[in-house]
């Protein structure tokens, strides 16, 4: 995991020194194995997140490097979103970015099907949550081509002040 204080202050600047040594604790309770990285498997041995239908976008998002776990340094970014300093272009960039599966800065229909379908499950027959993806994209996209963009996103996020609830004290 390396000395948490050996981290440049840029990744750092939303925590003070005693938050990310809290930090730098928990991140050792799910480094399970201690090989310095977190897997999608150590994540989800934690009671609260193992049932989160969001649990392995978070771990995506938080996964900078993409090699499928999450080491320290991407640990300190990831949360850093969620931080009562974190601003809120950030706290609406991460939830924009769990939708936004291939990374095009744009929410497709089909990218918008999918995480919702993580999020209900079986609860609702696909062609039911097709029709409330389809009215989605139609309401939230003003421009008419066929996706939500951050912008269009954003708009509605702000308004509905989702971003305020995206914080966590350490």
């Amino acid at each position: 995991m390396g000395n948490e204080a050996s981290y440049p202050a840029e990744i750092c600047s939303h925590f003070d020194e005693d938050e990310i040594k809290r930090l730098g604790k928990r991140f050792k309770k799910l480094d399970l194995d201690s090989s310095g990285a977190v897997s999608v498997k150590e994540f989800t041995s934690m009671p609260e997140l193992r049932e989160n239908p969001l649990v392995q976008r978070v771990i995506d998002v938080f996964d900078t490097d993409g090699d499928g776990q999450v080491d320290f340094r991407e640990f300190i970014l990831g949360t850093s979103q969620f931080s009562v300093q974190g601003d809120e272009q950030q706290k609406l960039r991460f939830a924009f970015s769990i939708y936004d599966l291939d990374k095009d800065g744009y929410i497709s229909n089909g990218e918008l099907f999918q995480v919702l379908k993580m999020m209900v499950g079986d609860s609702l027959k696909d062609w039911q949550l097709q029709q409330l993806v389809d009215k989605t994209i139609i309401l939230l996209d003003k421009d008419g081509d066929g996706r939500i963009s951050f912008q269009e996103f954003s708009a509605v996020v702000r308004s509905l002040e989702v971003h305020k609830h995206l914080v966590t004290v350490v």
